[in-house]
């Protein structure tokens, strides 16, 4: 007579064990949907500042080819961070709105119901990438105010670039869990190219007077 109470406590227990494990499975998923969500918005981030970073130290190392007063090298980046920053901002709204629309679409296709916060916001994007670009572009900017002479202008820019390079090159490492050290040097080595291509094409532009 105790055999089948014994059953249904066993059975009782698994169903419990079941559940247990069930609920663990449901929170390591929306613990790793979670870090996926925000290991994108830091790489969004990261990518923003580094491209603020290159383009306008590239453009400043170009026009210091030509040009060695510091008030045209600074003008110049300024423009490019604002430019730059403004583009940035309009293709990443643009972008995340192209995705808002197709995960509205799919919601009444499917008829499931989501709440408006899991779904992306464009606005915030847009400001998100915008900040991280003028973060990046601010490095060269003021790293070239507080140098008067040419040569020293144009050391202190590629210096500081340099140093926020591996900075930014270390962090997309480690949000990507990738080889922190390879990749530093790597995004190191490419702003390197960049700054040389643009100032080699730019003084060779302005020795033949074009």
């Amino acid at each position: 007579m105790e055999k089948p109470q014994i059953d249904n406590n066993k059975k009782s227990m698994s169903n419990k064990i079941i559940e247990i494990e069930l609920g663990r499975n449901e929170e390591a998923l929306a613990e790793a949907e979670d870090y996926s969500k925000r290991a994108q918005w830091l790489r969004a981030a990261v990518l923003g500042a580094n491209d603020g970073l290159l383009s306008t130290s590239s453009l400043m190392m170009g026009i210091g080819a030509v040009r060695r007063d510091a008030k045209t090298m600074l003008l110049t980046g300024a423009a490019g961070m604002v430019a730059g920053a403004c583009s940035m901002a309009i293709g990443e709204f643009v972008s995340v709105y192209s995705q808002l629309d197709i995960e509205v679409a799919q919601i009444k296709r499917e008829q499931r119901g989501r709440e408006e916060r899991n779904l992306p916001s464009p606005v915030q994007a847009a400001g998100a990438s915008a900040a991280a670009f003028t973060v990046g572009a601010g490095v060269p900017l003021l790293a070239a105010a507080f140098a008067r002479d040419y040569r020293v202008r144009l050391g202190a820019v590629v210096a500081a670039v340099s140093v926020a390079l591996l900075g930014f090159g270390w962090a997309g490492a480690a949000i990507g869990r990738a080889p922190p050290v390879r990749a530093a040097m790597r995004v190191l080595f490419g702003g390197w190219v960049a700054m040389g291509i643009t100032f080699g094409l730019t003084k060779l532009i302005g020795y033949s007077g074009v």
